[in-house]
């Protein structure tokens, strides 16, 4: 059989043809990353170029059904990542591949790892919304992990500022882009949840390319928001901008801005709210006594046609007194609804920021009479003390001692206490309260 094979005469047309489908069964589809070179794009809308490495060429082609979908227009000199079938041109016997996608070479690369991420994440169920948290209706201290200098925290401290004064805000300071960015995230998120000050946080950055933003694609990050104890609101570029960080999320919102609209409740809604309150409360009013009216009217036109004189004054005198409570009722629940809306007037003025910061600062300046006053009287004592100190080093010091007629008598820088230390001739120094003396010994007597 081997022998037959040998000697079996192919024709030129058998040839390719079996080599094309040995090479399509035996490569398939593939991906390849190179540089477009001898680009051609004749009048029939199909491309023909060559994809080359440092080393070596390839013959390419990519209809013109596929190339559509091109979102930019290729060149000599690009950088490309193509993926398409491994096949062979018969009439010519080239070897080549036919292109199904085009892309960038660096954001193809991207592209693809944020694709494989996003399934893997997808299947462990980061992304479910059952395990997504609602955001806390009325948050009182607000964290924000950015850029200390972009704008995205200088648009959501504007839309906070407008509509929610009162919040507090912490920031957590993070690079939002390039390499170091993704832990300096991971650690601000943890920084965020170990001190557990905030009700809320909000993740923020600008838009940009895919390269900008890939740091919110990296999978550490994506984890560490998963497990967040705090809610997580992801603004992360515009609303076209799609990353990783956005769908682990609680909320994605599309803006900086729009996480900052979404998280606060507008003060002026708030009072405009309470005015609606107020005059459906009066309108209910209005309607009670018509309704109340009108029935008391058919009672007495009743009165009229039924009973006699005598009764239907009885029954007038009711209605009166009937009327005057139903006055007073209505003047009651009138008062008691304006009460409700000046006390929570007053509440309002009472979380203003600057009564509050009137009572710091009162607070701070007794603090700091008291830190004075403790500071003078801490002083003196010190003083006093000091003074009895040189008093009791006075009184004992050899000074003092010489002031009282005393001296010191040296010879050789040896104090002299016994006259059997001295011989006739020995020179002496005698130290006194004011000076020194220098004497020599004529006779020394011992006791």
């Amino acid at each position: 059989m081997h022998q037959d094979k040998l000697t079996e005469v192919y024709t030129v047309t058998r040839l390719n043809r079996h080599a094309r489908m040995l090479l399509e069964g035996e490569m398939g589809a593939v991906t390849l990353s190179g540089e477009i070179s001898n680009l051609a794009t004749p009048g029939s809308g199909h491309w023909y170029f060559s994809l080359k490495d440092n080393q070596s060429q390839l013959r390419c082609a990519m209809f013109r059904g596929n190339n559509r979908s091109v979102s930019f227009k290729p060149k000599n000199g690009d950088q490309v990542l193509i993926f398409g079938k491994v096949t062979l041109y018969e009439p010519r016997g080239d070897y080549q591949l036919v292109a199904q996608t085009m892309a960038p070479a660096g954001e193809g690369l991207l592209k693809q790892q944020f694709e494989a991420l996003k399934r893997s994440l997808g299947d462990e169920g980061l992304f479910d919304s059952i395990r997504k948290r609602p955001l806390p209706e009325h948050p009182a201290r607000i964290g924000i992990i950015s850029s200390p200098t972009g704008a995205a925290l200088h648009d959501i401290l504007t839309v906070l500022a407008r509509r929610a004064p009162h919040l507090q805000v912490i920031v957590y300071p993070s690079q939002v882009q390039g390499e170091p960015a993704a832990m300096q995230l991971v650690s601000a998120l943890a920084t965020a949840n170990r001190r557990a000050e905030t009700d809320v946080l909000i993740l923020a950055r600008g838009g940009g390319s895919l390269e900008d933003l890939w740091c919110f694609n990296d999978e550490r990050l994506v984890r560490a928001i998963a497990a967040s104890h705090l809610p997580v609101v992801s603004a992360v570029g515009h609303e076209v901008d799609i990353t990783l960080s956005d769908l682990v999320a609680d909320l994605r919102a599309p803006t900086p801005s729009a996480a900052a609209e979404l998280i606060s409740r507008d003060g002026s809604a708030q009072q405009q709210q309470y005015l609606q309150w107020q005059q459906r409360l009066q309108l209910a009013q209005r309607r009670y006594l018509q309704q109340h009216r009108r029935r008391l009217e058919l009672l007495g036109a009743r009165l009229d046609r039924q009973h006699p004189r005598q009764q239907l004054q009885q029954q007038a005198q009711r209605l009166d007194q009937l009327q005057a409570r139903l006055q007073r009722a209505q003047r009651l629940r009138l008062e008691q609804a304006q009460q409700r809306l000046s006390n929570a007037r007053l509440r309002l003025q009472h979380q203003h920021p600057a009564q509050r910061l009137q009572s710091r600062q009162t607070l701070l300046s007794g603090l700091q009479l008291r830190l004075n006053s403790q500071l003078k009287a801490r002083l003196d004592r010190c003083a006093h003390r000091l003074a009895l100190a040189g008093s009791r080093l006075n009184a004992i010091s050899p000074l003092a001692t010489l002031a009282r007629g005393y001296s010191i008598t040296q010879h050789q820088d040896r104090v002299i206490t016994d006259a059997g230390q001295l011989q006739p001739g020995d020179t002496l120094r005698t130290r006194l309260a004011r000076g020194e003396v220098i004497s020599q010994v004529l006779e020394s007597h011992e006791p």
